[in-house]
């Protein structure tokens, strides 16, 4: 027994008893819902890495190492999904999923937006470091571009700030700045802004 692309009615003849589609036509249909899902989770994984670096995150770089296996994974199982429509296979388990996936980047970037936009400014607590280094890859969104400083955090050797063109630029390894962070609205301290010490 097989069951229906569409609604994923059990159905033992070429058409759903349910929702009364032929295989043919709830392929369509799937295809349809299936480019939609897809054109969703695309447009919130471009939203992400804006807002990532609008609200940076202290620990940035592993928030983008989680974003980039969940990116690979839903793109692996749209593969998967669309491979086996188009022979008609079993896909009701991959699809819920792939739908459990669809909304995470929209979520991730909707959390670091409210963390940092609701934060309060009086609680900037400003930390002295040296910058040890610099990172920049351009990018389609906005590029990366990193001033690497020795951590005040226990545990941490190095932070990776993400700054902006003018700060990249200003700031050369050697350089003692006071960075400020944010403990964050959701509790996630992020990075507001890099100075001269």
């Amino acid at each position: 027994m097989t069951r229906c692309l569409d609604c994923g009615s059990p159905r033992t003849a070429d058409q759903c008893p349910v929702c009364g589609l032929t295989s043919a036509a709830a392929e369509v249909m799937f295809r349809r819902r299936f480019l939609k899902r897809t054109g969703v989770f695309l447009a919130g994984s471009l939203v992400f890495p804006y807002v990532s670096q609008v609200y940076p995150p202290l620990d940035i770089d592993l928030m983008l190492v989680v974003f980039g296996v969940v990116f690979f994974v839903v793109l692996t199982l749209a593969v998967i999904l669309d491979r086996r429509a188009r022979k008609h296979q079993e896909l009701e388990m991959l699809k819920h999923v792939y739908s459990g996936f669809i909304l995470l980047p929209w979520i991730l970037a909707a959390t670091l937006f409210v963390n940092g936009r609701l934060d309060s400014q009086k609680n900037v607590a400003y930390h002295t470091a040296v910058v040890d280094g610099r990172y920049n890859m351009p990018g389609i969104v906005r590029g990366t571009r990193r001033l690497i400083v020795r951590s005040w955090r226990e545990g941490q050797k190095y932070e990776r700030l993400a700054v902006d063109a003018d700060d990249y630029d200003r700031f050369k390894p050697g350089d003692q700045v006071n960075v400020g962070v944010e403990p964050g609205a959701l509790g996630i301290p992020w990075y507001y802004g890099v100075y001269r010490r």
